[in-house]
C-alpha cells in the first residue's frame, strides 16, 4: 500500500501544478457551499469550472487501463510472491519488483483521478441542490397582491421616471458633439443601412410571395417544399431588416446606456412577434389544402391575430424583465406590472383553445385520402392535448398572480405560451419534412403513410425534449449533467456498457451481417450454380454461412467494443436451466433443422409425404420446414416432426418415380387382346421410359370385370397425376375404337313381400279412402304401377328352403 508522500512523488511536475489548481478551486466551492452567500450565478460559475475538473479526472480514470491489465498479468505469471523468510530466485525477484514499480507508476494518477472525480462530482451536486431550493422559494415566495389599488400609483410612477430617464439620456446623447460629429463621419453608411433595412422591412414580404407565385407559374415540383421555404422567408427577410436598422441605430450612437442595452435585445423581440405571426398564418389559415387547421375565415382571423398577441405580451414580459435589471424597482411595482400581461396572455390562451376545439370537428370531418390533410389532421389532433393543459395553466396563473404568487404564475403563463409555439412549430417542421421526403422519394401522397414519416415525427419528438425543459426552467447545467450521465453508461459485470460501446457493437455487427448477406448472395447466384451440387446442398451450404456469419459477426462486435461478459456466465448458466425447460421444443426443432441441413434427408424442391401431408418444400429453416401442397397450400412442419417421424420423399436423388393406372373389361373380352393395347399406349406415352419397359398385369378377375393394371416408370414422378389422366384418355378412345366395353356395377331393387304394401294400401281404402298416418304426421300412398320388382339372387338356409319360396 502506498502512502500520500509516496503517491504524490510518483506524479509528474505538470500534474502537481494542475493538482495544486484543483485543491485550490475545491477549497473554494467548499467554503462557497458552507456559507451559502454566492450569488447563483456566481454558483454557475464555480460549477462550470468543477464540471471541466471532472472532465479531466474523468479521462484519467481510464486511462492506461490495457498497459495496467497487461502488468497484472505478468505479475500474475510469476506465481504468488513468497512469504516472509523465504526467498526466490534473484532474477525471478528483480523481475517482480520492476514490474511491481511500472504497475504503481500507472495505478497512481488512476487513484489520484479517482479521488478528485469523487470530491469534484459532489461539490456538483452540493450547487445543483442549493440552486435548485433557492429557484423552488423563488418560485414559492408570496408578494403583495397587484390587485390592491394603493400599489398602483407606485407602479405608474417608476414607469414614467424610466421613461423620462430614458428620453433625457437619448435627448443628450443626441445634443452631445461627439454624437453629431460621428453621425456625419457616417452618415452614407448609417443612410445605406436605414435605406436597406427599411425596404427589407416594407418589400421583404412581397417579393418572399411573389417568388412563390413565379415558382407556381413555373409548375415547380413539390409544392409544399416551396410553399414552406417562401413562408420562412416572409421572416428572414424582415428579421434581416431589423438587425440592419439595429446596426444603423448602434453606429450612429444617438442611444444612452439605457437605450443601448435594450436595443440589444430588439433582434430577439422582433424574432419572437415575426415567429409567433408566422405560425398563426402557418397553422390558423382559410385554405384547407395548405392548412394544419381548417374552419372559417373570421374564427382563423381572430386566431391569428391571438397569437400576434401573445407575442407582444412576451416581448413586453422580456423588456419588462430588463427593465427590473436596470432599475432598483420594488416588489410591489413589478407585481403590479406583471399582472396586466399575465392576465392578457392567460385570455389568449383561453381564446385560442375555444376557437381550435372549436375547429377541431372540422377538420376531422373534412379530412380526405390526401397524405398532407392526413398530416394536418394528425397535427391538429395533437395540439389539442396541448391546448388543454395550456388552458388550465392559463387559468390557474391570474388567481395565483392575484393572491400574490406572481412569480409562480409567470412560471406558468409564460412557458405555457412558448410550449405552445414549439409545438406548433414542430408539426410545420414534420409536415415541411414530410413534403420533402415525398418530392425527393417520387412516391407522391403514397409517402404520407410510409415509416419515414413515422421516425421523423420521433426524432423531433426526442429533439424537442431538451427545449421543453429549457423553457419551462430547466438548467443547461442539468441537461448537460443528464447527457454526461448518459454518455458515461453504465456498469454490467466488470463493463461498464455506454453509447460509445453500444455505437461500436451496432456499426461492427452491421457490416458482418452484410458482408455474411453478400457472400451469401455471390454464393447463390454466382458460384454454387457452376458446380455439380444439387440445389438442396445448395441451398444447405448458404443457409449455414448466413449462421456462421452472423455469430462470427456477433462475436467480432462483442470484441471490438470491449464487452466482458464472462461474469455473466454464472448467470446465464443459472438461467440456461429454466429457459431450457421453456424453450426446450424450439431447442428440439433448432437441433433438428441444423440435422436437415447438414444430412440432407430432404431438399428443397423433394415431394415429400409427412403426417397425412404431401407436397413440394419450398424453403427450411432451423426452425421449421415450409411445404407448398398441391392445393397451392402453404404448411409449416416443425424440424422434429421430420427427424422424429414417417418421411416419404418421393423425389430423392432423382425424379424417376412409377404409376399404377388400373383398368377394367368386360367379361367375355380377350385378355391378350387388352394386353397388348394397354402395352401399347402405355409405350407410346413421351413421359414413360422403354427401360425398363411398361408392363400390363392381369390382376385377377374382379365381382364386375376382368382387373388390368399398367405399370409405367416416368422421367419425372411429378408429372404422374397428368401421365395418369393422359393413360385414361387415351384407354377410352382405344378401348371405344376397339368395342371393348369397360362394365360398370349395376344394383336392381327386390322387396320381398310386395302383399303386404298391397294389403296396406287396400286396408288404407276400406278404413277411409285414405293412406296409413306415418310418424311426423304424413302418409305414404305407394304407387304399384311404377314399383318393379326383379328378384335377382337366391339365399338357401339351413334347411332347404330359400328367399324366394318363403
Amino acid at each position: 500500500m502506498l502512502c500520500a508522500g509516496q503517491v504524490f512523488a510518483q506524479v509528474s511536475t505538470e500534474e502537481r501544478s494542475y493538482l495544486h489548481q484543483w485543491e485550490k478551486a475545491a477549497v473554494r466551492a467548499e467554503q462557497a457551499i458552507d456559507t451559502g452567500r454566492a450569488s447563483s450565478a456566481a454558483f454557475e460559475k464555480l460549477r462550470k469550472e468543477l464540471t471541466q475538473y471532472r472532465q479531466r479526472f474523468q479521462e484519467v480514470k481510464g486511462a492506461n487501463a490495457e498497459r495496467i491489465d497487461t502488468l497484472e498479468g505478468q505479475i500474475a505469471a510469476l506465481g504468488e510472491a513468497p512469504a516472509e523468510g523465504k526467498s526466490e530466485p534473484e532474477d525471478i525477484a528483480d523481475l517482480r519488483q520492476n514490474l511491481t514499480v511500472q504497475l504503481n507508476k500507472l495505478r497512481v494518477p488512476r487513484m489520484i483521478a479517482q479521488e478528485a472525480y469523487s470530491r469534484a462530482d459532489g461539490l456538483i451536486g452540493e450547487i445543483d441542490t442549493i440552486i435548485r431550493e433557492r429557484r423552488t422559494r423563488h418560485l414559492l415566495e408570496r408578494g403583495p397582491s397587484p390587485l390592491n389599488p394603493e400599489l398602483w400609483p407606485g407602479a405608474v410612477l417608476v414607469l414614467s421616471r424610466a421613461g423620462l430617464t430614458f428620453w433625457h439620456e437619448t435627448k443628450a446623447q443626441i445634443s452631445n458633439d461627439t454624437t453629431i460629429e460621428r453621425i456625419s463621419n457616417r452618415l452614407p453608411a448609417i443612410l445605406a443601412l436605414l435605406l436597406m433595412g427599411g425596404l427589407l422591412i416594407l418589400r421583404g414580404r412581397p417579393w418572399a410571395r411573389r417568388m412563390g407565385e413565379y415558382l407556381r407559374q413555373l409548375g415547380a415540383r413539390g409544392t409544399g417544399v416551396w410553399t414552406f421555404v417562401v413562408s420562412l422567408l416572409q421572416v428572414i427577410l424582415p428579421l434581416l431588416g431589423i438587425i440592419v436598422l439595429v446596426a444603423a441605430v448602434e453606429l450612429s450612437g444617438i442611444l444612452g446606456l439605457r437605450g443601448t442595452l435594450m436595443l440589444e435585445h430588439v433582434p430577439g423581440w422582433a424574432f419572437v412577434i415575426l415567429t409567433f405571426h408566422w405560425l398563426g398564418e402557418q397553422i390558423f389559415v382559410v385554405r384547407r389544402d395548405s392548412s394544419a387547421v381548417s374552419g372559417t375565415g373570421g374564427r382563423l382571423g381572430e386566431a391569428r391575430l391571438i397569437m400576434d398577441a401573445l407575442a407582444i405580451v412576451l416581448v413586453i414580459q422580456d423588456a419588462l424583465n430588463q427593465f427590473y435589471l436596470l432599475e432598483n424597482t420594488t416588489v410591489e411595482s413589478r407585481a403590479v406590472l406583471s399582472f396586466p400581461l399575465i392576465l392578457v396572455a392567460a385570455l389568449g390562451l383561453y381564446r385560442l383553445n375555444r376557437i381550435g376545439r372549436a375547429n377541431i370537428a372540422t377538420a376531422e370531418a373534412e379530412e380526405d385520402q390526401d397524405g398532407e390533410n392526413r398530416v394536418a389532421v394528425g397535427a391538429n389532433r395533437a395540439l389539442s392535448v396541448l391546448r388543454r393543459i395550456v388552458h388550465f395553466l392559463g387559468v390557474v396563473a391570474p388567481i395565483l398572480a392575484a393572491v400574490g404568487y406572481v412569480n409562480a404564475a409567470e412560471a406558468m403563463i409564460y412557458p405555457a405560451i412558448s410550449t405552445l409555439a414549439l409545438f406548433a412549430a414542430l408539426i410545420l417542421l414534420r409536415r415541411f419534412l414530410a413534403d420533402l421526403y415525398a418530392w425527393a422519394s417520387g412516391q407522391g401522397a403514397a409517402a404520407y403513410d410510409s415509416l419515414m414519416i413515422v421516425a421523423i415525427g420521433f426524432v423531433l419528438t426526442l429533439l424537442a425534449v431538451p427545449v421543453v425543459a429549457l423553457i419551462w426552467g430547466g438548467r443547461v447545467a442539468d441537461l448537460t449533467e443528464l447527457w454526461s450521465r448518459f454518455l458515461d453508461g453504465f456498469q454490467l459485470g466488470d463493463t461498464r456498457i455506454s453509447p460509445a460501446v453500444f455505437l461500436s457493437f451496432v456499426v461492427v455487427f452491421a457490416i458482418g451481417y452484410g458482408a455474411t448477406r453478400l457472400l451469401q448472395s455471390n454464393l447463390r447466384t454466382s458460384l454454387l450454380p457452376k458446380t455439380k451440387i444439387d440445389p438442396g446442398g445448395q441451398n444447405a451450404i448458404v443457409s449455414g454461412v448466413g449462421y456462421v456469419g452472423v455469430f462470427l459477426a456477433a462475436l467480432v462486435a462483442i470484441s471490438m467494443a470491449g464487452l466482458d461478459l464472462s461474469s455473466l456466465a454464472i448467470v446465464a448458466g443459472a438461467l440456461s436451466v429454466g429457459i431450457g425447460f421453456g424453450l426446450q421444443t424450439i431447442v428440439s426443432n433448432f437441433v433438428s433443422g441444423i440435422i436437415l441441413l447438414v444430412e440432407r434427408p430432404i431438399s428443397k424442391g423433394d415431394w415429400i409425404e409427412v403426417g397425412g401431408l404431401m407436397g413440394y418444400v419450398r424453403d427450411i429453416s432451423v426452425r421449421s420446414t415450409r411445404i407448398e401442397t398441391f392445393d397451392r397450400s402453404d404448411v409449416i412442419v416443425p424440424n422434429s416432426d421430420l427427424i422424429t417421424g414417417t418421411v416419404t420423399n418421393y423425389t430423392r436423388g432423382n425424379t424417376v418415380g412409377r404409376v399404377i393406372v388400373p383398368v377394367g373389361v368386360a367379361y367375355g373380352t380377350d385378355p391378350r387382346r387388352v394386353e397388348s393395347i394397354l402395352r401399347e399406349i402405355a409405350q407410346s406415352h413421351p413421359m414413360v421410359l422403354l427401360n425398363p419397359p411398361p408392363n400390363v398385369i392381369f390382376q385377377g378377375f374382379g365381382a364386375d370385370s376382368l382387373d388390368f393394371e399398367i405399370r409405367a416408370i416416368l422421367r419425372d414422378v411429378n408429372w404422374v397425376l397428368s401421365v395418369k389422366s393422359d393413360l385414361n384418355y387415351e384407354i377410352a378412345a382405344r378401348f371405344a375404337a376397339e368395342e371393348i366395353e369397360i362394365p360398370f356395377a349395376q344394383r336392381d331393387l327386390w322387396l320381398r313381400n310386395p302383399e303386404v304394401l298391397t294389403g296396406g294400401a287396400r286396408a288404407a281404402e276400406t278404413a277411409g279412402g285414405q293412406p296409413a298416418p306415418v310418424a311426423g304426421g304424413q302418409s305414404v300412398q305407394p304407387d304399384l304401377d311404377d314399383l318393379q320388382v326383379t328378384p335377382t339372387e337366391e339365399t338357401t338356409d339351413s334347411d332347404g328352403e330359400s328367399d324366394a319360396d318363403r
